[in-house]
C-alpha cells in the first residue's frame, strides 16, 4: 500500500457494508465516494458519503459490477482508492490489476494472494508445503475414473468438493461407491454453473465436526496477526446461521494452535490485508485441518470487531 495516507476512497459496494465503511473513512478524517445503482438512489450509504455518483441499473451487472466505469468514477472524483467491501468485486483479480495499473489503491489483498488461495485445491497445497494440517484427501480429479481408487483409500463416507467458489455450493457426502461417479459428475456440474470451474477432489467425511475460523490480518511483509476465532458451525444447507466468539468449549491449547496455524500459512505468503483461515475441527479427535482461505473483508466482520 501507499506509504502516504488516503484522502479520499470510493466504496464499491452498497447497504450497511458501505455504511460501515464510510463510518470508518470518516473516524479517520478521510472523505468517501459512493456509487449506487438506480434501485439504491435512497440509500443510507448514498445519504452519507461526501459524494454519491450513479453507475447504473438495478441489477448488479449494470452498476456494481461495472468495474471499468467504478474506476473512472474514481479517477474523475480525485479517489486514491477503491474499498470492495465484500462480495462483488472484492476477489476479482482483473478488477485489483485494474487498479493498480490505473494508480488507484485496490484496498484488499494482492491479485497474487488471491489467486493463490482462490482455489481450493492449490490452498491445500500451500497449507501442506507449511506444515499446516489437511483432512486425508485427493488431488485435483484429471480423471475421473481414478476417484475410485482413491475413494477407498479414504474411506466412505466421503466429502466431494468443487475446488472454486464457496458459500456452500459445490459440496457433496457421497455414503456409497456406486453413487460415487454421479455424484462427481453433479458437482463439476455445479461448480461449472456457478463458478465457470468443474474441478473437483476428494476429501476425508468428519461426522462430528466443528467449523472454526480465525481472522487475521497481515502486513504483506510477512508479519500476521490473529484477530480472533469463532465457532461457525450452526449452519442450514452449508450456510452458516449463528456464529460465536470466542468458541464456546475449546481448549486454549487448540485455540493458540489454530491461531498459530493460520498465521504461519498467510505469513509464508506474505498476506497483506485482512482475511480468514477456514479450520475443521474434528472432535472425536481432538485435532483441526485446514479447509481454505477467504481473501477479503468477512460478511461477518461485525462478531470480531
Amino acid at each position: 500500500m501507499k506509504n502516504r495516507p488516503f484522502r479520499k476512497v470510493l466504496v464499491a459496494n452498497r447497504g450497511e457494508i458501505a455504511c460501515r465503511i464510510i463510518r470508518t473513512l470518516r473516524k479517520l478524517g478521510m472523505a468517501s465516494v459512493a456509487v449506487y445503482s438506480d434501485a439504491d438512489v435512497d440509500s443510507n450509504h448514498v445519504q452519507m458519503a461526501d459524494e454519491s455518483i450513479l453507475i447504473g441499473g438495478a441489477a448488479v451487472s449494470e452498476s456494481y459490477l461495472r468495474s471499468e466505469e467504478i474506476i473512472r468514477v474514481a479517477q474523475e472524483t480525485g479517489a486514491d482508492a477503491i474499498h470492495p467491501g465484500y462480495g462483488l468485486l472484492s476477489e476479482n483479480t482483473g478488477f485489483a490489476r485494474a487498479c493498480t495499473a490505473a494508480g488507484i489503491e485496490f484496498i484488499g489483498p494482492s491479485p497474487e494472494h488471491i489467486e493463490a488461495f482462490s482455489l481450493k485445491h492449490t490452498a491445500r497445497r500451500l497449507a501442506m508445503d507449511n506444515g499446516v494440517p489437511v483432512l486425508p484427501g485427493s488431488p485435483l480429479l484429471d480423471n475421473p475414473s481414478d476417484a475410485e481408487s482413491i475413494a477407498v483409500e479414504i474411506g466412505f463416507p466421503l466429502m466431494i468438493k468443487s475446488t472454486a467458489g464457496g458459500g456452500g455450493i459445490g459440496m457433496s457426502l457421497c455414503h456409497d461407491p456406486d453413487r460415487l461417479q454421479s455424484q462427481l459428475q453433479e458437482v463439476a456440474h455445479l461448480s461449472q454453473a456457478n463458478f465457470k470451474d468443474s474441478g473437483v477432489y476428494l476429501e476425508r467425511f468428519v461426522s462430528r465436526a466443528r467449523h472454526i475460523e480465525v481472522q487475521i490480518f497481515g502486513d504483506g511483509r510477512g508479519k500476521v496477526l490473529s484477530l480472533g476465532l469463532r465457532d461457525c458451525s450452526m449452519q442450514r444447507r452449508n450456510q452458516k446461521v449463528v456464529e460465536e466468539t470466542p468458541p464456546p468449549g475449546l481448549s486454549s491449547a487448540i485455540s493458540s494452535a489454530m491461531s498459530e496455524a493460520a498465521c504461519r500459512l498467510t505469513a509464508a505468503a506474505g498476506y497483506r490485508s485482512a482475511g480468514t483461515v477456514e479450520f475443521l475441527f474434528d472432535v472425536d479427535r481432538q485435532e483441526f485441518y485446514f479447509l481454505e482461505v477467504n481473501t477479503r473483508l468477512q460478511v461477518e466482520h461485525g462478531i470480531t470487531e
